[in-house]
């Protein structure tokens, strides 16, 4: 079987087959935690750590597990990973693994994960399926940061805020006060926003896709033209 190129894996997790604008997946995660943009970039970078160690783990193995237990195995990978980055948050990180709360243990049952496990991770080597893992948990990274901006941005006229959760007390003054004396929009942090955000990023890549395909066909059909006429 071909393996599919490096640049292929990059482009469809990072675009084509994003797992929050496309796939819609990991969409409890992605709608209930992203109230900030440090949140949701936690959250990610959290996921992204998982997607790559469980897909390297599972091709490292695939030929060891027997394919009536695939599965079961697959999930023990992945909760044996997620219970090490919670633990490591929860040491390094508490005001942040606070905050995300029940949401870290719950990447288990991401959808995104054990799908790229048995879809590709055990169908490839552990090279391309490390760049998968990275390029989805990237891919699913942006769209929480994004939609965690969006909100933060309309709920509370600020950016970056709490940064030092993550980044440490220099991180403090990295906060990016966009609206002054803003009273904030309280629909954007409440459940409605995230569903609504989501939307709006959604009908952005639509555009975008819309856009380059016909920019594609003009170009297809010029080409043809410009051939006959020489």
């Amino acid at each position: 079987m071909n393996e599919p190129g490096y640049a292929k894996i990059i482009h469809d997790g990072l675009w084509q087959n994003n797992p929050g604008l496309v796939q819609l997946l990991g969409l409890c995660p992605l709608l209930a935690v992203t109230t900030s943009a440090v949140n949701g970039l936690g959250l990610g970078l959290a996921t992204t750590l998982t997607l790559a160690c469980s897909n390297v783990t599972v091709s490292l193995i695939r030929r060891l597990v027997r394919p009536e237990v695939r599965i079961p195995v697959f999930v023990l990978v992945i909760a044996s990973i997620v219970t090490v980055i919670e633990l490591a948050m929860n040491a390094w990180l508490h005001e942040l693994y606070k905050i995300l709360g029940i949401f870290i243990p719950l990447i288990v049952t991401n959808c995104s994960i054990i799908g790229r496990a048995e879809s590709f991770a055990s169908r490839n080597s552990a090279d391309r399926a490390l760049l998968d893992g990275l390029a989805m948990g990237i891919g699913f990274t942006l769209v929480l940061f994004a939609l965690g901006s969006l909100r933060e941005l309309l709920g509370q006229g600020t950016l970056l805020a709490n940064a030092h959760l993550m980044f440490g007390e220099a991180a403090r003054g990295w906060t990016i006060t966009v609206i002054e004396d803003y009273r904030g929009f309280l629909l954007a942090i409440l459940p409605p926003g995230a569903f609504l955000g989501l939307g709006l990023l959604i009908a952005g890549m639509n555009i975008v896709n819309e856009r380059r395909a016909r920019r594609s066909a003009s170009v297809a059909v010029a080409i043809p033209q410009a051939v006959n006429n020489t």
